[in-house]
């Protein structure tokens, strides 16, 4: 099961931030993908590889992603 997600989408991680929240919005796609903390606002850059191993499931989808 390949699991998708798109930009501006909001994922659930495997494991929580420390910050105590566990929503994350996708905001770079490419080689490496960059995710912000919902939570507190942090910055993370993960190899592709990596994110879709540490993914949970997509909680919400963004709404303009088909209208680009």
């Amino acid at each position: 099961m390949e699991k998708t997600f798109d930009l501006h989408d909001v994922v659930e991680m495997k494991k929580p931030h420390p910050c105590g929240t566990n929503r994350w919005k996708i905001i770079r796609l490419g080689m490496d993908i960059r995710i912000k903390c919902e939570g507190c606002g942090h910055s993370v850059i993960l190899p592709r590889k990596e994110f879709t191993k540490k993914m949970k499931k997509v909680i919400d989808l963004s709404e303009n992603s088909s209208e680009q």
